[in-house]
């Protein structure tokens, strides 16, 4: 199991961390297994899409957690949210343990964990109006309000930047932005605490994806809430995040401030990944020539969940591997005051 990684929240209009952390995570684990045979399902092995990851989130901060497809990261959404069963680990969340909660015992919580999907065109019902789509939670969890379920639906449109005199209208009639914004306004319904966003501007329009992270964090202001967002755009991760947590095959990697990672990355696959983010405007050399980042080209691809490599799971594809990479696992230690890696051979650093 890795050492905690504890993310702490960053200077800027958000609170400051303080106290206990709204969500702590612990040896978190879920293990999909594979079985063979098709009358007696015999058990072969195990995709260990999420293997042990530790990470905190304090009250009015957001936590972003990057990687690459198939690293774990929207498995570890849908285990924050308990929509899958974790094989291990610990959840505590606002001071209750939810990890092995009965579906009865977690629908209390469900108005304090919400989620914004990833993609806006297939989380709506098509069949139903904006308004039954919006209202949904309340009738699903009996919440009567003071204006009334129209009103108050018609108050979350207008929160998210639309019309009001939508309500009546059906997902279709919606370009995507509006589409994610009514997915927003549904998760705000209850006044959730927690919002797991997976990959919320992903299937976006490049020309509206600053407009639904702008609105994330004026929400956030707002009401106080509290983010994990999955992404693998660098770029509005570095928007929207106060602490970066790096995943690779089901394993932190890398855990620290915004502002820390993106100056001082200190893991190769974290320098791997910054050194693909495009410079807009390079800075000119002395002799006018624009400075290039050098570009890191990871050799292969990603190993198979299945049967990870094994200690670092990078070490097939890192340039600093040695033999102690391949024989004894890094374990997740601070190396700066809360910045957290896990490599033998730490990049941007005297030791």
């Amino acid at each position: 199991m890795s050492a905690s990684a504890t993310a702490t929240g960053t200077t800027g209009s958000r609170p400051a961390a303080g106290g206990e952390p709204l969500l702590r995570v612990v040896g978190l684990q879920k293990h999909f297994p594979v079985t063979r045979g098709l009358i007696f399902r015999r058990k072969v092995g195990a995709v260990q899409a999420v293997d042990g990851i530790d990470f905190d989130v304090p009250v009015g901060t957001t936590l972003g957690l990057v990687g690459e497809s198939g690293c774990g990261k929207t498995t570890t959404g849908r285990l924050l949210t308990r929509l899958l069963e974790p094989t291990g680990g610990q959840i505590v969340f606002d001071g209750h343990d939810i990890t092995h909660l009965s579906m009865g015992r977690m629908r209390p919580l469900r108005r304090d964990i919400q989620m914004i999907f990833q993609d806006p065109y297939s989380s709506l019902n098509p069949r139903q109006t904006v308004g039954a789509i919006v209202g949904a939670p309340y009738r699903l969890q009996k919440v009567k309000t003071e204006a009334g379920t129209k009103r108050s639906v018609q108050d979350l449109l207008e929160l998210v930047g639309l019309n009001p005199e939508h309500y009546n209208r059906y997902p279709h009639e919606f370009s995507g932005g509006q589409r994610q914004r009514i997915g927003i306004a549904r998760t705000l319904a209850l006044k959730p605490k927690l919002i797991v966003a997976d990959e919320p501007v992903s299937a976006l329009d490049v020309s509206i994806q600053a407009q639904v992270v702008n609105l994330m964090e004026d929400l956030q202001r707002e009401l106080g809430l509290t983010y994990v967002v999955i992404a693998h755009d660098l770029s509005v991760v570095r928007h929207i995040s106060d602490t970066v947590a790096v995943m690779y095959l089901g394993k932190l990697v890398e855990v620290a401030s915004r502002d820390e990672l993106y100056a001082t990355p200190r893991h190769p696959y974290t320098v791997a990944l910054m050194s693909a983010v495009p410079v807009p405007e390079p800075v000119r050399g002395a002799g006018g020539e624009r400075a290039r980042r050098e570009r890191i080209r990871l050799t292969g691809d990603v190993p198979s969940p299945l049967n990870p490599p094994p200690a670092c799971r990078f070490n097939t594809r890192c340039w600093k591997a040695q033999d102690i990479c391949r024989t004894v696992e890094p374990p997740l230690v601070e190396l700066a005051p809360g910045h957290k890696t896990a490599c033998h051979f730490p990049e941007n650093s005297a030791a």
